[in-house]
């Protein structure tokens, strides 16, 4: 009886998880699966994989080669979000191999971690492991004219919870992967946060969804923001100037309309 309990309660969480948020999760960045000789890595834990990015201030992690061969990752920077994320930013301690494949590998890595190197590809609508291959060529460099643009503020509730962003527009994209490093000034506290985002349909989105997110608001606050674009080797372009905009909570002051 006792089993059969558990295997109910098991199932029913595990429903619960698909239909609200769920207890873990990593991403792995460059998304592209081309990367130059000199890139970054960018790992983000959700919820309790958080524990797994926290571990790399102590704990080592490695890309491991086709052919067996191991490339220690040096930890750059940790950034907790203010939502259940948070980021480890890692640069390779010596240069990659040109046409090589590399997948990450963690020191002492538990099965669950080993489960969740995986990430979604679009094309064959599956789960796949997370690799990439490196070329001799350059990364591209983003165009010098990308920019930002304020749009607007976005609120919508959910099941679990709202969803809440300062949306900006991104200005004269190309093809290169772009990086965003964040940073978001409280202003009546003065108190900063720095979180990478990446571009998701054209835009950056400033918040967090339902579940997680580098950024959170208070009602009626003002916040600033400014950006730094960088391709996936780290080449930044020019930090953009602060750029003030109200909480998207204050829509919501009459909420029938």
């Amino acid at each position: 009886m006792k089993r059969l309990f558990f295997i109910l309660f098991s199932i029913l969480g595990i429903h619960t998880a698909q239909a609200e948020c769920g207890m873990s999760g990593m991403q792995f960045y460059p998304i592209q699966k081309e990367i130059g000789l000199n890139s970054l890595f960018i790992l983000e834990g959700y919820a309790m994989s958080q524990k797994t990015v926290v571990s790399f201030k102590d704990r080592k992690i490695y890309l491991e080669s086709d052919k067996g061969e191991e490339v220690e990752l040096e930890l750059l920077e940790v950034y907790e979000g203010q939502m259940n994320l948070t980021q480890a930013v890692f640069r390779p301690k010596s240069k990659l191999k040109p046409n090589t494949l590399y997948r990450p590998k963690y020191e002492n890595e538990t099965e669950r971690e080993s489960l969740e190197m995986k990430r979604w590809n679009d094309e064959i609508k599956e789960n796949e492991k997370v690799e990439w291959r490196t070329s001799r060529a350059k990364v591209s460099k983003l165009n010098r004219k990308l920019g930002l643009e304020f749009e607007k503020n976005e609120l919508n509730h959910y099941g679990c919870g709202p969803a809440s962003y300062a949306v900006f527009d991104i200005i004269n994209a190309d093809e290169s992967e772009a990086w965003f490093k964040t940073e978001v000034v409280e202003i009546e506290t003065n108190t900063l946060t720095t979180f990478y985002l990446f571009e998701r349909m054209g835009n950056v989105e400033v918040g967090h969804d339902m579940c997680s997110g580098g950024f959170k608001f208070k009602d009626s606050h003002k916040y600033k923001v400014r950006f730094t674009a960088m391709n996936s080797d780290g080449d930044p372009l020019e930090t953009t100037d602060w750029v003030e905009f109200d909480s998207p909570y204050q829509k919501m002051k009459n909420p029938f309309f």
